[in-house]
């Protein structure tokens, strides 16, 4: 069915490259702003650093200690109108900053407390100050005790990554976008020296697609500079590398080495990192690290020095330290840091979170950097670039400020917490749906049933166990042997529905790097 819509001769009005945050955050604004829209995704949506996230909807506490404001004041913006657009998905979270030096407290207590400040009206609750370690200890069971005066608690929030990608696919689809995953974009069109359309190549088929655009994104993350590189070739153009690729490591561990409601965040580590302890769908994800990565791997894997950064600052601050047996998971996102000009991009701390768009001389409209939180805010920035340049017929902004996605429970309505472990609750109103499918009530594993995989390769684009398993429910980022264990009957139920290979031994050795990585010693 896609593929017979990719094939109809037209001129679309808006061609993205790459089913990511932003390429898909573009695609749901162009299209509910009524442009014609074709999207193609090489792998599937979100494959990459988008569901890689530290999974958090924040403001930026760092970025504030740096002094940026502007990005700061925009994503808490931001961060409002996605926890309500999307509350099945992306929800507020407590954290707590434990502090063991009176300094610490009336520091980060003042830094916290101006955050709020920023914030404004769009605040999720109020900065509190911990005055002594009881207080920190009841949010916080397993902080380490040694040495600790008391602590700051804030809010900010979280969401599932993946999920609301495939939501904002999912959306953009409900108001006449065409979005295809497993089609790569393989080059650009030109005509008369601009840029006319791109042609692509579906991965299941090897058919071939020429799709006429008014206007081409290149929205492909780290890889925005494969398609400069040939948009300047096309034109005689030499192009220099934007990107500046920085890699974060994620470690997921069992709720018992923090258990509660409460996120731990340690603002300085011993190199001046920011790491996380986030309760995330019964699990615990401690992260992130910020090294600077030359090459472009689809699955990256850490190197060991990161590894070890993580369980040996985490275990500063809890009273058991975590060991590699303890780890469930761990993965690994590729960030498209903006590299400055006349910067090499080997200090990635120092390089812009903020996003960048350049239009090229032939037309070819380029997005990268920037965040999750962030994507509403990046999309119309694009469209407003495009439309300055004639790309685009002008039209009015702001048109997905209070555009629910798909499953948003109306206003009011009580949503489960996605601090609890994994099941129908991010689905939202599409649970009914789910409950509908066939073998609904066959539960493979606890929060995985026959009928979301079903689901999942009917309504949500899926086509292997790599794509359920990983994205449609996150099991391979929660526990990556109970993946691999259940990705046979998972394949065997999507081949009963698509008819296409599950590549099931693919994921099962996929999976064995998550929980033992072969770590890549440095380039």
């Amino acid at each position: 069915m896609l593929l017979a819509e990719l094939a109809k001769p037209r001129t679309w009005d808006v061609a993205i490259i790459g089913g990511g945050a932003t390429g898909l955050g573009v695609a749901l604004d162009a299209a509910a702003r009524g442009y014609s829209v074709v999207l193609v995704e090489s792998l599937d949506f979100a494959k990459g650093t988008s569901s890689r996230a530290t999974k958090l909807v924040h403001g930026g506490v760092r970025y504030l200690a740096q002094g940026n404001i502007a990005l700061v004041r925009e994503a808490l913006h931001e961060r409002t109108t996605l926890l309500a657009n999307a509350p099945h998905i992306a929800q507020p979270l407590a954290f707590v900053v434990p502090a063991y030096s009176w300094f610490d407290i009336g520091l980060y207590g003042a830094g916290l407390k101006a955050y709020d400040v920023l914030a404004g009206k769009a605040a999720l609750g109020n900065t509190e100050i911990l005055t002594n370690a009881a207080d920190v200890l009841k949010l916080l069971p397993t902080a380490n005790a040694h040495g600790l005066k008391g602590g700051v608690k804030y809010w900010d929030g979280q969401f599932d990554d993946a999920r609301l990608a495939l939501a904002l696919a999912r959306t953009a689809a409900s108001r006449g976008a065409l979005v295809v995953n497993y089609c790569a974009a393989t080059g650009l069109l030109h005509s008369d020296g601009k840029v006319s359309g791109l042609t692509c190549r579906d991965e299941e088929t090897g058919a071939t697609f020429e799709l006429k655009a008014k206007c081409v994104i290149n929205a492909a993350g780290v890889w925005v500079d494969e398609f400069r590189h040939q948009d300047g070739d096309a034109i005689g153009r030499a192009v220099r590398p934007m990107v500046a690729p920085s890699q974060g490591v994620h470690v997921v561990v069992d709720r018992e080495l923090l258990p509660g409601q409460h996120a731990l965040m340690v603002p300085k580590t011993s190199d001046g990192r920011v790491l996380f302890g986030v309760p995330w769908l019964g699990k615990v994800i401690l992260g992130t690290t910020d090294t600077p990565r030359h090459d472009l791997p689809r699955e990256p894997l850490p190197f060991p020095e990161e590894l070890e950064f993580i369980l040996t600052e985490a275990g500063k601050y809890l009273s058991r330290a975590p060991k590699r047996e303890d780890i469930r998971s761990i993965w690994v996102g590729l960030r498209p840091l903006v590299k400055p000009q006349g910067e090499d991009g080997e200090d990635t701390k120092a390089l812009s979170r903020e996003h960048t768009v350049l239009v090229s001389r032939a037309g070819l409209v380029t997005v990268t950097g920037g965040k999750w939180t962030t994507y509403r805010a990046m999309a119309e920035d694009v469209l407003s670039k495009c439309m300055h340049k004639g790309l685009l017929a002008s039209t009015r902004a702001g048109v997905t400020t209070n555009l629910r996605l798909v499953g948003a429970p109306l206003p009011g309505s009580r949503v489960p917490s996605i601090e609890q472990p994994q099941g129908l609750h991010s689905y939202g109103t599409d649970a009914a749906e789910v409950l509908k499918m066939p073998g609904a009530d066959h539960e493979i594993a606890p929060g995985l049933t026959e009928g979301m995989v079903r689901f999942a390769a009917r309504f949500e684009y899926a086509r292997t166990a790599e794509d359920v398993l990983a994205r449609r429910c996150r099991m391979l980022f929660l526990d990556a042997r109970q993946a691999a264990q259940l990705a046979p009957v998972v394949g065997e139920i999507l081949c009963e529905e698509t008819g296409v290979d599950p590549q099931v031994a693919r994921f099962q050795a996929l999976a064995g790097q998550y929980l033992h990585p072969a770590m890549q010693q440095r380039v």
